[in-house]
């Protein structure tokens, strides 16, 4: 597996990634329009033979980063793509200027809360029907927070 920071170039293979790993995925366009904000960087993970793996997308703002998402496909699921993925977004955010991280995850979403948990991410809050998943409703989500200076100690 290879980690490649996001361009426009490769906005097609992560939306490609995020449809299978969302229900409500991101378009290419969508992509190419964040990866051109202030302070969005990304990578994409990919195998040996180039097919996409996995898309991690962050936003660094004044001293935080926030996970905007992180999605595997099914190829690259149980195979640390996520953990790879995790590991090299928080030292780029530390090196942009971040000192804490947050994100929001689907409180029924196990496997990522757990991924989370073991990168050190702690719980911060929860916002009250957060995840439309219309139509059976609406999901909270967790809101995590990981002190980037006390996990690269």
């Amino acid at each position: 597996m290879r980690l490649i920071r996001s361009t426009p170039a490769e906005c097609e293979a992560m939306a490609a990634v995020h449809a299978e790993a969302f229900d409500k995925p991101w378009r290419d366009d969508e992509f190419e329009d964040l990866l051109d904000g202030e302070g969005i960087y990304g990578f994409l993970a990919a195998s040996q033979d180039e097919t996409p793996l996995g898309v991690i997308l962050c936003r660094v703002a004044a001293g935080e980063v926030e996970i905007l998402t992180l999605g595997v496909a099914e190829a690259g699921r149980r195979r640390g793509v996520a953990r790879a993925l995790l590991a090299a977004a928080l030292p780029t955010a530390r090196d942009m200027g971040a000192a804490e991280a947050f994100l929001e995850v689907a409180v029924d979403n196990e496997g990522a809360i757990a991924l989370y948990a073991a990168a050190g991410f702690r719980k911060a809050g929860v916002r009250k029907a957060y995840y439309d998943r219309r139509p059976v409703g609406y999901t909270d989500a967790l809101v995590m927070r990981l002190d980037l200076n006390a996990a690269a100690a």
